[in-house]
């Protein structure tokens, strides 16, 4: 049973009602600032898997989250001003180079978990920074990789399984990391403020009134910024500079945002930006998560399954320990976490949402929103692939 585009969108609204209602009358869900879209996608995901049990096949139209993906990281871009961005220039440098740490060490645990169960050190790769940072794009394209190259037959399966349970984790583990770094810092007296919230009011100036022009007009930049990201991808595909069309976007809206700041034609309205990011994001993320095969972990070796919970207590102990203190042990720290926890088990979006889950509650970190879509986005591929093409050379 495969519904419809329009059926499979009007279900993914459902399941963020669905998840606005449970955050709302759910202490827990509210307390650990678990992000609404999680919530509703991992109920659909329950009852999908339940009428599976029952003879019942449902697999979503999944033509809707590329979009929905587009239209998120043409928002990210239209948001970043160069201003911000030179401020936080150092910090940015510090944090990817914390983040490569953490891929090393995703790697080193995956290797040597699979030798000790005597596999091969390649399904340890799959249980490494191929899945937890890279997702289920990276995955499956090692996989395939894998299977030709090393006779891996059933890498494509243990990606997936593994990208998958990484995405969940992901989820659920950045924004009560968070919150609990932000709560511990409370009880031993330290004042939690963002650190860069004097240059945003320098540097952002003053929005105008949202209403259906302004919304308008954002709408056109972001789709101006998704024409060239897709023109772009599509020129440079197979080159040297080749990169995921989502990249191209990010960029092309960077770029067109900060013309029209520098060129006063138009100041962009950031409330209307972020409320179309916002809800496409949410769509997005309800969508990915619906088509989520949660049979494929009950299908894990069990080494694969010991890998993976050791790689969500090494993301916690490393983000927590390491990432937090490094980055100063302020507010934006803590934020931070909750996007290191998002993407190093799962995706990008995934830890926007973590982090917008936390700052709806303590307060807004620019800092934090411009560092993570650079080095999650787009810093970490290229990190991860050279990291990858590394250990196998070594295997």
């Amino acid at each position: 049973m495969t519904p419809g585009p329009i059926t499979t969108l009007f279900i993914a609204i459902v399941v963020l009602v669905l998840g606005q209602q449970c955050v709302k009358h759910v202490r827990f869900l509210r307390e650990f600032n678990i992000p609404v879209p999680v919530v509703g996608g991992l109920l659909a995901t329950l009852v999908v898997t339940a009428l599976r049990g029952f003879g019942v096949e449902i697999t979503f139209f999944d033509g809707l989250q590329e979009p929905f993906m587009l239209v998120f990281f043409a928002s990210v871009g239209l948001s970043a001003n160069f201003g911000l961005i030179r401020a936080g220039g150092s910090k940015l440098l510090i944090f990817f180079a914390l983040v490569v740490g953490l891929l090393v060490l995703q790697n080193i645990v995956g290797v040597g978990i699979a030798t000790l169960f005597g596999l091969s050190p390649v399904m340890g790769l799959l249980g490494g920074s191929i899945t937890m940072s890279g997702g289920h794009g990276t995955g499956a394209a090692w996989a395939e990789v894998f299977t030709n190259n090393y006779g891996v037959e059933s890498a494509m399966a243990l990606a997936m399984a593994a990208a998958t349970f990484g995405l969940v984790f992901g989820s659920l583990v950045g924004g009560p990391t968070a919150s609990f770094l932000i709560r511990r810092a409370r009880k031993k007296g330290m004042k939690i403020e963002s650190d860069d919230q004097a240059d945003v009011a320098d540097l952002a100036g003053k929005d105008e009134r949202t209403d259906v022009g302004s919304m308008i007009r954002v709408l056109c930049c972001l789709f101006a910024g998704l024409v060239a990201g897709t023109f772009f991808h599509g020129v440079l595909e197979n080159t040297p500079f080749s990169l995921p069309t989502f990249v191209w976007v990010l960029f092309s809206c960077v770029i067109i945002g900060n013309v029209l700041r520098i060129s006063r034609l138009y100041h962009v309205n950031d409330d209307a930006n972020n409320t179309v990011g916002n809800v496409a994001l949410s769509v997005f993320l309800a969508l990915a998560l619906m088509n989520l095969k949660l049979w494929d972990l009950a299908n894990l070796a069990l080494p694969m399954l010991v890998i993976l919970i050791v790689q969500v207590a090494l993301v916690f102990f490393y983000t927590t320990q390491v990432t937090f203190r490094v980055m100063g042990g302020g507010y934006d720290a803590a934020v931070l976490v909750a996007g290191n926890c998002g993407f190093a088990m799962g995706a990008t979006p995934t830890a926007i949402a973590n982090m917008q889950a936390v700052t709806e509650r303590f307060g807004p970190s620019r800092l934090a929103f411009i560092i993570v879509p650079v080095v999650g986005g787009f810093l970490i591929d290229i990190a991860n692939a050279l990291i990858i093409k590394g250990f196998l050379f070594f295997t």
